[in-house]
């Protein structure tokens, strides 16, 4: 197919609109994730939801990971609704579902005690985290092929990386939340009732974001097809999976070792560092918390670093380094020297960073413009769903189930040889414009004399 239409030009000053616009939803998201994972109010949680035997964080965790289930469905329905409708409009439904479900957990009366309604508690935070899951689904997809869309071509590698800058803004503000929390208040006071503090702020975040996606237009992209006629009259569903299949199963298996490592970082090892190595809440929130102000540093300069040598060596260099690297790390996670500690887990967090840096820009190319909301968003969630939401829950039982400390670097380490051959089968796309992205990944020659745009 040959588009007859050319993309809408852009300044840079709405590319930076459009890319904090998207970068908030994935701070909204992580935010979420940041407060439900550290170690206080995960306890905290666990308790005033699901009181009697067992582990309380772990029954935390387990409440994340339901969320998960959902997201393959919430991807399927707003990916190719994103495709049809357009990107602007899906996004500006899923921050508001996202934020509005966090905030709703913390007006949840509990299972035990004051205003408490028994076993309606659980199942109304389970009914939360399910539609949050769901929006989810169809918020990480789109963001990232709204950035990638509205970005221009030798730029787009910068550009993108913000999107995983959100990410980490959010989850160290989660973390930041809590920890004034906990050192605001008693422990008695935070598990009775200012637990909820945190979650309350979700939804002022969550409006910034709806504020700023509803003054952008679509992106140059979407705009060109509606402008040739090419837009999808019908979601395209069927067309996302049978053409573009093979490049969704590299999707999945490239996230597979993203979201692990992701998930590992910013969801396992909070409650690893507490639970296990029995380090107390503040010092891990407050180790954490330098680690992901690192990355936030180094992400943008390595984004525009990957516009100059491609996308393929950094995602190689990390999955390797993850391969060789994840279990004397760990080892100096449980040397009992909280320096030793720290730096095993920068060596880990500056392998992942190598990856966040690039996937803004990568995974959105690796599709054709028609479907490439719906088709990232598909396989991106099936991977997360299946790999990274449970790693949490999974790990933690292994650990408890084996007494065996180290399955955090053998989980890394799988993941790491699983994602080395879609690496490599994947097609460099680096300085090629978004409209050069064909069925199957392939990459539609230029016409003589084109130059990507600056």
């Amino acid at each position: 197919m040959t588009d007859t239409a050319q993309a809408p030009e852009v300044d840079e000053k709405t590319v930076k609109r459009a890319v904090i616009a998207s970068a908030m939803g994935n701070a909204t998201e992580w935010y979420d994730y940041g407060v439900f994972t550290s170690g206080a109010i995960a306890a905290s949680i666990g308790t005033v939801f699901f009181p009697g035997e067992g582990n309380a964080i772990l029954k935390s965790l387990a409440l994340v990971a339901i969320g998960f289930v959902v997201r393959p469905f919430g991807g399927a329905f707003f990916g190719p609704l994103g495709d049809k409708i357009g990107r602007q409009k899906v996004l500006a439904i899923t921050i508001l579902l996202m934020s509005g479900c966090t905030f709703l957990v913390g007006c949840l009366p509990t299972y035990a005690g004051d205003y408490a309604i028994g076993i309606g508690a659980p199942i109304l935070v389970l009914l939360l985290r399910l539609i949050q899951g769901f929006s989810t689904g169809g918020e990480y997809g789109g963001a990232a092929t709204f950035i990638a869309e509205y970005a221009p071509t030798k730029k787009r590698g910068f550009w993108g990386s913000f999107l995983e800058m959100g990410t980490l803004a959010g989850y160290v503000l989660g973390n930041l939340v809590v920890l004034a929390v906990t050192l605001s208040f008693t422990a008695q006071q935070v598990d009775s009732w200012a637990w909820r503090i945190p979650f309350f702020v979700a939804l002022p975040l969550g409006l910034i974001g709806l504020y700023l996606r509803n003054k952008l237009e679509d992106t140059p992209e979407f705009r060109r097809l509606e402008a040739a006629g090419e837009k999808a009259e019908k979601a395209p569903l069927r067309e996302t999976l049978t053409r573009n299949w093979r490049m969704i199963m590299n999707l999945i298996g490239i996230v597979l070792l993203l979201n692990i490592a992701d998930y590992m970082l910013l969801t396992t090892m909070p409650t690893y560092f507490t639970d296990t190595l029995k380090i107390s809440d503040n010092t891990s929130t407050i180790i954490i918390v330098i680690v992901e102000v690192i990355q936030i540093a180094l992400i943008a300069p390595l984004g525009a670093l990957s516009d100059r040598i491609g996308r393929k060596p950094m995602l190689m260099t990390a999955a390797i380094g993850f391969l060789v690297l994840s279990y004397p790390s760990i080892k100096l996670m449980q040397s009992g020297s909280t320096v030793l500690l720290f730096l095993g887990f920068l060596i880990v967090a500056l392998l992942l960073v190598l990856m966040l840096a690039v996937i803004g820009s990568t995974f959105p190319a690796m599709f054709p413009t028609r479907v490439r909301y719906g088709a990232f968003a598909i396989g991106y969630n099936v991977s997360t769903s299946i790999f990274g939401g449970t790693c949490g829950v999974v790990v933690t039982a292994l650990i408890h189930g084996t007494g065996n400390e180290d399955w955090p670097a053998f989980y890394l380490m799988v993941a790491a040889a699983i994602a080395l051959y879609p690496i490599f089968k994947i097609p460099e796309t680096a300085r090629v414009p978004m409209d050069h992205i064909n069925e199957e990944g392939g990459l539609t020659p230029q016409p003589a004399g084109a130059t990507a745009k600056d």
